[in-house]
Formats: structure tokens, sequence, C-alpha cells
């Protein structure tokens, strides 16, 4: 049986994925988990609904596991269909994935979807149900030690070793782990350098030279005229061979270290190209992406300081800044649609949305991002100045008061949700609220922002 994107769904389970979708924006989580049952009982190899599934479980539940029993979560019920899956894995599937509805983080209940995946020959489905166990119960080494295996097996010996280094910092002295660990990472080493691609020993050799060369040139810190002789010699080897893998990353290596943004991200990116998608050249031609972006806005900044009556320096730099904004919320959605349950990811685009100056789409993005109890004291304080970027004084003084109910220690953070609520206070002309507000800091940070001068102020007309 094959795993299956969104675009292969049949015609019966894809009108069911854009409403369980549809939904899932609406943030009714509910009725999503009963359409995404149906449609992976129709298209059980349907990785990514399984994925937005499981998400959406684990929202309802607040993203806490519950308390397991003492077969490892799912109890006697797991153990009646781990037997009905050697016989029917096929029809024990969906059964299985009513019992992680109920325990969506089960031990027990996603170890029988590993299996039961195995069985009808869906490795990558297989790989998330352990991946689930590894996020969520990390201290579930048994089955961490599982997944490692699983991805040598799949060839996949990088995942390998990132699963038993995970083990290791639960259990620093588990001998299997740390020379899984070693070993996969010399496994994933050989497999960089292609050694499985057959490449000949000359191209290795040449490969492996350039890159000494360019550690060595790291390690001594070489001036910028020496950065650029070395980047000359580099071009004159990309022009000789413009599809030279490791000729392009030399490249975009010494670009990155002049600090030559843009012709970093142009090598890094055509690196990537040639790679067959090392996700490590993908992420760098991002970030060199994101440096130029930031050194032109930085420059376009200094120099309008100089000259802050220069019209068209105003213009570039607002043309540049909407740009770099206008890319935030972009990269923000996409990654939204690949993973639309993701709290996180929910925040990161109101926040963009937000920098962007549009509040109105920024609000329920940060409302679903208040799900995740890690991020949402911040999520507050930036949805209570998003209703105060719009005027709506009530509603930003109340998310940032629910704020602060969760907070006990006079921290950074409630420092700066105190702070933000004085200053609403004050501007809504509620000097007495302001002022509590601003006296809780002053009685235990003397210097935080202009606090004193505010609450010392107050006391010269009495």
């Amino acid at each position: 049986m094959p795993e299956i994107t969104d675009k292969e769904l049949s015609p019966a389970a894809k009108p069911l994925w854009l409403k369980a979708m549809s939904a899932v924006q609406m943030n009714n989580l509910d009725y999503a988990v009963n359409l995404l049952q149906a449609v992976l009982k129709e298209e059980p190899g349907f990785l990514k609904g399984r994925q937005v599934l499981r998400g959406c479980e684990i929202q309802l539940l607040g993203g806490v596991a519950k308390k397991k029993s003492m077969f490892g979560g799912g109890g006697m019920s797991v153990m009646k269909l781990t037997s009905q899956a050697k016989k029917d894995p096929v029809a024990t599937l969906p059964l299985i994935e009513k019992e992680l509805e109920k325990d969506p983080t089960s031990d027990a209940a996603n170890d029988l979807l590993f299996d039961t995946a195995m069985k009808m020959d869906l490795p990558k489905t297989a790989a998330f149900a352990l991946e689930t166990i590894r996020k969520h119960n990390p201290q579930s080494v048994k089955l961490l030690h599982k997944l490692a295996e699983h991805y040598l097996a799949q060839e996949d010996p990088l995942k390998a070793s990132e699963v038993y280094n995970d083990i290791i910092k639960q259990v620093p002295n588990d001998g299997p782990a740390i020379k899984g660990a070693k070993d996969a990472s010399a496994r994933a080493s050989m497999k960089k350098q292609r050694w499985d691609e057959n490449t000949s020993m000359k191209d290795l050799m040449r490969d492996s030279a350039a890159n000494e060369e360019l550690e060595k040139a790291s390690r001594t810190g070489l001036t910028r005229e020496q950065l650029e002789m070395r980047r000359d010699k580099a071009i004159e080897k990309y022009n000789a061979d413009a599809n030279n893998l490791a000729a392009s990353k030399e490249l975009a290596g010494l670009y990155e270290q002049l600090e030559d943004w843009a012709n970093a991200h142009t090598f890094y990116k055509w690196a990537h190209s040639l790679s067959n998608g090392d996700v490590a050249l993908e992420t760098k031609a991002s970030l060199m992406h994101d440096h130029a972006l930031e050194a032109e806005l930085a420059a376009l900044e200094k120099a309008l300081a100089t000259d802050p009556d220069n019209a068209e320096l105003k213009a570039q730099y607002d043309a540049a800044l909407k740009e770099r904004l206008a890319e935030q919320v972009a990269e923000a959605k996409r990654r939204i649609d690949q993973n639309p349950t993701d709290p996180q990811l929910r925040y990161e685009l109101g926040s963009a949305l937000y920098k962007s100056g549009d509040y109105t789409g920024a609000i329920p993005h940060l409302q679903q991002a208040t799900r995740n109890p890690h991020i949402r004291t911040k999520v507050l304080l930036l949805l209570g100045r998003t209703f105060r970027a719009k005027g709506m004084f009530d509603l930003s003084i109340k998310q940032l008061t629910d704020a602060l109910a969760d907070l006990h220690a006079m921290d950074g953070i409630k420092k700066e949700v105190l702070y933000e609520k004085g200053l609403i206070h004050q501007e809504v002309g509620d000097k007495p609220a302001a002022l509590d507000a601003f006296k809780q800091i002053y009685e235990v940070d003397y210097g935080y922002r202009d606090v004193a001068k505010r609450v010392e102020s107050s006391y010269e007309g009495d």
C-alpha cells in the first residue's frame, strides 16, 4: 500500500479532506477529527492527514497526555487490537486511530500503529507514530531505540543519529545509544560524501580536499584580502564546472565569510539544487536571503538617519521594509499550510501579520496560538498589543490581565506585560490603574524603562 499526498486522494476522500482543513482553520477541532478519521479510513496511506489529525487531538487535550495505565497507555483495548492487527492490519488501523483519539501520545497505541503501518508497507507512517513518542514522551527510550533502528533500516542514518542523541539526553550512560549515535553519524557522513552512489575515489578526494581547505581557512581566521583571493580562485573552479557541488558550496561559504549575503544566497541556492534536496543547504540559502534583506534595511536606515528629509531614501526604506515583512508573512503562511495545527506556527504568522500592520488578520491566528501553554503568555501580550492597535482597549486590557494571571515571579515578561497594561490604562485616562501597574515594576526594578520617572512624578503634586 503506497503512502500518498493530498493530490492523490480518491474522489471520495478529497471533499472530506477539504472540509476537514476548513474546520481546522475555523478551529472546529472536534468536527475536524471526525472528518479526518473518515479520510484515513478511506485512504490509510495519507500521511499528512494523519499528522493533521494527531495535531488536532493533542490540541483538544491541551497538549497534555492522559495518565498512562500499567499497560503503557491504552490498556486492555490496545492489547486486544494487537491480536486483531496481526490478522487484519487494514481493518484494525481505524480502530487504533480511535484509541489514539482518547490519548494521542499513548506509548502502547503509537507502538501498535508503528507495527501495523509496517505490515502495510507504510514506513513514513510508522516513523510518524514513534516520532510522536519522541516529541511528547522522550523518556520512553525503548521506543526511541526502535525508531532509530527503523531509520537505519530505511537508509536514513542522519535521522537515526538524531534519535540516538535524544536517547543520550535522557539516559547519558546508555551504551547502545552512544555506539549507535557514532555509527549512524559515520554512515550519514559516508552517505553525504556519496560513497553509496559509487562516486570515483578521485572525485571524493577532490571534494575532501576542498572541504579541508575551507575548514583550514575558517580555523586560521583569514584577513579579508586573503578571503577575497580564495574567492577569486573559487570562482575560477566554479566557472570550469558550474555543476560541481563542492565548488558551489566553497564559493557560497566564502561569500558568507565576506558577508556578501546576496551572492552567498545565490550560490547556496544553486548548491541546494545540485544536492538532491540537502536541507542544510536550503536553510543556509534562506538564512543568507534574510541577511541580505536585513543588511539592505540597515544600510537604508543608517542613510536615512543622516538625511531624514531625503524623500527618495525614505521611499526606498519603506519599500524594502514592506518587502521584508511581506516575505515573513508568506513564509509563515507556507509553514502553516504544512502544519496547520501547530500553535507555535500560528503565533509566528500572527506576529508577522502584526508587524506588517494587518491587525485584523493577526487576531484569529494569535487566538489559536493561546492553546499552547508554553507560549500562552507571550501570545496574550501580542494579542493585547494587537487589540490596542485597533483601538479596542477593553479587549486589550483583558488579554493582559489574563496573561498576568498566569505569571507569578516578577521576571522580564511580567514587567513587559505590566508596562504595556499601564500604557493602555494611561491612554484611556485611567491614571490610578496605570500608576498601579507601574508601581508593581518600580517596587522590584527601579531602572526598568521610565517607570521611576512615571511613579515619582505622580507624587510631585502631593
